[in-house]
């Protein structure tokens, strides 16, 4: 194998049909290196682009569309790092420019593959028959376990250019690490818990849930730390997985369908057709468009109240987003058609029995 100084002289004799004087070499190794960057991205977004565009699936169109830029930069910091070493500068000024490029290099090539992978996970995530282990969900565990594997790997092969041995810094870092975590338990708490939430997925973006039976709104993001949800009033909420991991969790969203059932009480006095009620009820129940065909409503008698006989209206709409608004329609229309058929809603009556009045009253 050639050393560094065979290596030198070898360019210098390959550019000295250009020129004699070193600088000048130096400078047409320049021009050269530019020329050839310019012609590899030529060819990755005239040839390549082109050939990849005839290709049904619109993945390697967006990597060959990121892909050029680095080999540009890749192939014009080589011919600048072989232009400087024609200069023949001092060993220590060479040491440090080869170690310098050579993290610049992997800086933009790491940088290529975080964005590689997110547009790879993003496309597989549209498809989830493609490998059913990445889902909407389980996306952002897999990026961020894929960005932390490739800046693990930079961080390694940048101690490797500069000359430092990696293995002892692993150890250094292994004891931070112990430090680290005992003064951050709570934030490893909720990382720990939001990757189990992520592998588990008890809900996904844009689910309905209920936690604890307080705190329901709309997923809109499930992160490492924490959980974002949106409540109907337009407030957004944030939970710290931690917390979501030890709380009983009801996603409306999830079972067989997205639909969702409604239970509206409604009282009648006593007296009234109890099954006339029940027609009534359910023929306005019927009549609303956003409560669904089927499951079809229906109206139960549940039982016999301390002054009315109590009927339950049962009935489901498409989403739970709806709940508020059909439970209003519902309420609404029932009360118009029981007052249109004179059907008497009771509300509690109380009478009072007085067994003596005070003499001071009497004589008044």
């Amino acid at each position: 194998m050639l050393d560094k100084s065979s290596l030198v002289e070898s360019l210098r004799n390959s550019l000295s049909i250009f020129a004699d004087n070193v600088y000048i070499q130096a400078l047409v190794a320049v021009v050269l290196s530019l020329a050839l960057a310019k012609l590899s991205d030529w060819i990755i977004t005239r040839v390549i682009m082109r050939v990849a565009r005839r290709t049904k699936s619109e993945l390697d169109d967006r990597l060959i569309q990121i892909l050029h830029r680095p080999v540009f930069i890749t192939v014009l910091l080589i011919g600048l790092s072989v232009s400087f070493l024609l200069i023949a500068p001092s060993e220590s000024i060479r040491w440090f420019w080869k170690n310098s490029v050579a993290t610049l290099v992997i800086l933009i090539w790491v940088t290529f593959g975080v964005q590689a992978s997110t547009i790879v996970y993003g496309w597989l995530t549209r498809d989830t028959k493609r490998v059913r282990a990445i889902q909407p969900s389980t996306r952002p565990l897999f990026e961020t376990a894929t960005k932390l594997v490739l800046i693990a790997l930079a961080i390694y092969f940048v101690l490797v250019a500069w000359g430092v041995d990696p293995f002892g810094w692993l150890a250094t870092a292994g004891i931070a690490a112990v430090a680290i975590g005992l003064a951050a338990q709570d934030t490893l708490g909720n990382l720990f818990a939001g990757i189990s939430i992520m592998a588990d997925a008890p809900y996904k973006l844009g689910d309905y849930i209920v936690l604890d039976g307080k705190e329901r709104g709309e997923v809109t993001k499930i992160g490492l730390r924490s959980t974002r949800i949106l409540t109907r009033d337009d407030i957004e909420v944030t939970i710290p997985n931690s917390v979501i991991a030890s709380s009983k969790i009801i996603n409306e969203s999830s079972g067989r369908w997205t639909k969702q059932r409604l239970r509206i009480p409604v009282a009648v006095a006593y007296g009234s057709d109890v099954v006339k009620a029940q027609s009534v009820m359910l023929e306005a129940t019927r009549a609303l468009e956003r409560v669904c065909k089927y499951p079809e409503p229906w109206v139960k008698f549940t039982g016999f109240g301390e002054s009315s006989l109590n009927l339950e209206i049962r009935c489901w709409v498409e989403n739970p987003r709806s709940k508020g608004r059909v439970t209003n329609a519902v309420n609404s229309a029932v009360y118009q058609a029981l007052n249109e058929h004179q059907i008497e809603i009771p509300y509690p009556k109380r009478d009072v029995y007085i067994k003596e009045l005070p003499e001071s009253l009497l004589k008044k």
